[in-house]
């Protein structure tokens, strides 16, 4: 009789689960809900997707094991008694740009050289709006008596494993902080956690939270890649769960020199290293993978909703978008859009807006505009492999994945933007693929987690078509 295992991914926008043979892999049945939108979100709100899509599994009884995928830096505050303290501040939030800009000052002033280039030698990341501890400082500055509130800090993932496991409680039940835990991929994103050391780094959190909240706010203990984070109520092992682009580069497999682009809300841009690497600019985050490498990775605010913004204005479908942009060659005749419509992470700019450049009487057709769509996208990923490679990442194989992987005008003008070819595996949940192959670690034991096989690989090529970065690099500063 096969032994079930189950991944979850608490994304930004969903909560998906998927039930596999602990030794195969074989998908024996899933479910899913909704999330809200929005950029602060009440934590109750992942529970109750949680359950849903737990209910629309068939539920977990027959799992023995189960592992959380959730979406990076999200600050979940909570008070001594276990209760949420204000909705998560989410990381596509970008309120938090000016405490970013703060922290890397002060860390300069404390250590006397540049802050951005301390940041990046001694933990791998510069903070920017994204990460936690960015968010830890907002609040500090701007809602002071709910951060003097604060017991215990939390990530999405280590929040939901919580409830997971019945440590968090019930409304009015005992709920034990202790038991928080979290695992060094979901940790490094932080930006007070050194992922080389394994360690919390008190300096940078005192930076964030302030002078003497080390000792009295407790922070998730930090899980080894296969370690049980605990027992559910119904007698699962708890896998200790991983940041969601471990879980995705897990869950596919991923090695070192493989490049995983998963075009989803955000766009990100990750590899598979054994060492750490420092970049001073930030573009590049030195996180942790799920099996105790490193995960080089840059990351977009904008990937997939640039489509969804080319087909508002279009007023087209995603397959009537994807057939206008194939049917325009290579440039869009000029058109080039910058897609950063929510700000923009990498780049750094958090207030810049999206702008099309180069219109002209003869290029402002649905085709071109189609196409300039496109191209923004993969530019996008584009400036994140250079990224990586300019810190000496291997660069070999293209997996691209995610929602927006799926349009064949991704898939045919990306090789061409790239000038690599790029494999596409089959749609899949691969967040939840990799909470699922961790949670069968933790259940089967071993050095290295159970090989499951990659299906329905496609590999697309394309000629280069250099006009389309030379465009793109021409204006892309322009906002």
């Amino acid at each position: 009789m096969a032994r079930l295992v189950a991944g979850v991914d608490s994304s930004t926008q969903s909560c998906k689960i998927v039930i596999r043979d602990a030794e195969t892999g074989a998908l024996v049945r899933s479910g899913s809900a909704k999330h809200p939108d929005g950029t602060s979100v009440h934590p109750k709100f992942w529970w109750a997707a949680y359950q849903e899509a737990v209910a629309q599994a068939g539920g977990l009884d027959d799992v023995e094991a189960i592992a959380v995928g959730g979406q990076q830096h999200g600050l979940v505050a909570l008070d001594a008694d276990g209760e949420v303290i204000r909705d998560a501040l989410l990381w596509n939030d970008t309120r938090s740009a000016g405490a970013a800009l703060d922290l890397i000052r002060e860390l300069g002033e404390l250590r006397g050289r540049d802050g951005s280039t301390a940041y990046a030698e001694e933990i791998g990341v510069v903070p920017v709006a994204s990460f936690t501890a960015t968010k830890l400082r907002w609040l500090r500055d701007n809602e002071p008596e709910n951060m003097a509130r604060v017991a215990a800090v939390a990530l999405p993932h280590d929040w939901l494993m919580w409830q997971i496991i019945g440590a968090g409680g019930e409304p009015g039940a005992a709920r034990d902080l202790s038991a928080l835990v979290t695992d060094r991929s979901d940790a490094s994103g932080t930006a007070y956690f050194n992922s080389v050391t394994g360690e919390y780094d008190r300096v940078l959190f005192e930076l964030a939270a302030g002078e003497g909240t080390f000792e009295r706010i407790t922070l998730p203990r930090v899980l080894a890649p296969s370690e049980s984070a605990g027992i559910t109520p119904w007698g699962a092992l708890v896998g200790p769960g991983a940041g969601d682009n471990a879980g995705a580069a897990l869950g596919l497999g991923a090695s070192a020199g493989d490049i995983v682009l998963s075009v989803g809300t955000s766009g990100v841009v990750t590899a598979v290293s054994a060492t750490q690497v420092a970049d001073v600019t930030g573009n590049v985050a030195g996180f942790a993978s799920a099996t105790g490498d490193f995960l080089p990775l840059v990351c977009t605010i904008n990937a997939s909703r640039i489509l969804d913004v080319a087909c508002r204005i279009l007023g087209v479908t995603y397959d009537d978008l994807a057939e206008l942009a194939l049917s325009a060659q290579p440039g869009a005749g000029g058109l080039v859009l910058v897609p950063y419509f929510e700000g923009e992470r990498t780049p750094n700019r958090p207030d810049a807006t999206g702008t099309l450049h180069g219109m002209t009487l003869e290029n402002t057709t649905p085709a071109n505009i189609a196409r300039a769509a496109v191209e923004a996208l993969c530019c996008s990923l584009a400036d994140g492999i250079d990224a990586l490679r300019e810190l000496g990442v291997a660069v070999e194989r293209l997996l691209l994945i995610g929602g927006g992987a799926q349009s064949p005008a991704t898939r045919a003008i990306a090789p061409a933007v790239f000038g690599l070819p790029v494999t596409v595996p089959a749609a899949g949940e691969y967040v939840a693929d990799g909470a699922a192959r961790q949670a069968a670690w933790t259940l089967l034991g071993g050095d290295t987690p159970p090989s499951w096989p990659l299906a329905g690989v496609e590999v697309f090529e394309a000629e280069p078509a250099p006009i389309i970065r030379e465009q793109y690099a021409a204006v892309r500063h322009l906002v």
